[in-house]
């Protein structure tokens, strides 16, 4: 089969490689966008450091993905639902979750996947593939209300060869359902490349087969993402059905903070991936536009290090939750097992030197 290359308006140097959209000689969007992608690599390296020092679980990096992810929350509605994988923390700082309660999550405290600014967007998937069938339900309803609203799903390249992911793509083109599916194609499904995994020319070829529309763009050039959601949520607002797209990326860092991606991949071919980085790209180009330069450089960096060190100190003083939680939210009503098992908790929870605060039932 042919392909097309992946849309694209700004090389990997941040130059025009067409004419880009009209909206671009105004800078207001693309240093929102700038802003955006540079916060969540400062929140990305901080992760890090806390999970290295023991401070933070298992971790999935989004190093790579700025490009990808910051566009796409940008360009939905309020009104739209997010239904992310783990991978889509700077959705979700951006459609509200606090900095502080997005550490929470990834340090092991359910608090952080329930945050009251979440409003109707899901908690994190990490199953794989299984929130392409959840974005399809969401669309459903959507439908069945008459809604111009829209379920917007991510999944990397590894997780479209779930049958989860073909059958969401099937139901979503039959009942021509207002979701838009978005691939992260990092090249790795932690250690199986992408060349290995599918033998589909384009990922976005997958949509093929579900008649909808499938589109690949080069996810690390933000106006490329920006026009191709925009596209893809008017299509869903319009009741038109649903969208592909196949943002070509690479993962920067390690798959978790669990893996070493040292023994399955060169460093010539990380190095080269780096030349890529869509943050650079983009600064690049607003440099070139006379939209930004070295001292406004540094304010930002200065600025988001600030919010995200706040943020940090914060979540490390939250208070952990009392060992009621865990038989409070089972069930709507407690029963008498329950009660028993809640008491025998508390009591050995005090024995073991903790501080305790709560009333035994």
């Amino acid at each position: 089969m042919k392909t097309l290359p992946p849309i694209q308006y700004l090389d990997q140097e941040g130059q025009p490689s067409q004419p880009c959209p009209e909206w671009c000689n105004k800078p207001d969007w693309l240093l929102r966008c700038y802003h955006y992608m540079v916060l969540a690599r400062q929140f990305d390296t901080k992760a890090i450091a806390l999970q290295r020092t023991g401070q933070l679980g298992t971790y999935a990096s989004l190093l790579g993905s700025e490009g990808i992810d910051v566009p796409v929350a940008l360009s939905m509605k309020p009104s739209d639902v997010l239904v992310p994988y783990y991978r889509n923390h700077a959705c979700q700082i951006i459609r509200g979750m606090p900095l502080e309660e997005a550490f929470l999550y990834w340090g092991g405290d359910e608090r952080g996947n329930s945050s009251d600014q979440m409003g109707e967007d899901f908690p994190n998937a990490v199953p794989i593939a299984t929130q392409s069938l959840h974005a399809c339900g969401v669309a459903s309803a959507f439908k069945i209300r008459n809604q111009k609203r829209a379920a917007v799903t991510f999944i990397g390249d590894g997780g479209t060869s779930k049958g989860d992911f073909m059958e969401a793509l099937n139901v979503a083109g039959v009942w021509q359902l207002p979701v838009v599916f978005i691939i992260n194609n990092n090249q790795w499904a932690i250690s199986i490349p992408r060349q290995i995994q599918s033998a589909v020319a384009q990922l976005a070829d997958k949509a093929v087969a579900a008649g909808i529309p499938g589109i690949q763009v080069d996810g690390n050039d933000p106006i490329a993402m920006h026009e191709a959601i925009n596209n893809a949520l008017n299509r869903a607002h319009e009741g038109k059905g649903a969208t592909l797209i196949e943002a070509i990326s690479y993962r920067l860092g390690d798959h978790t903070t669990a893996d070493d991606a040292t023994r399955y991949r060169s460093n010539d071919e990380l190095k080269a991936a780096w030349e890529r980085d869509p943050i650079k790209r983009l600064r690049n180009f607003l440099a070139l536009q006379n939209f930004w330069d070295e001292s406004k450089e540094q304010a930002l960096l200065q600025e988001t290090h600030q919010l995200v060190q706040e943020a940090a100190n914060k979540y490390i003083e939250i208070s952990p939750q009392k060992i009621d939680s865990i038989f409070d939210y089972l069930y709507a009503e407690p029963n008498n097992q329950l009660i028993e098992q809640k008491d025998w908790a508390i009591v050995k929870a005090m024995q073991g030197g903790s501080h305790y605060e709560g009333e035994s039932s």
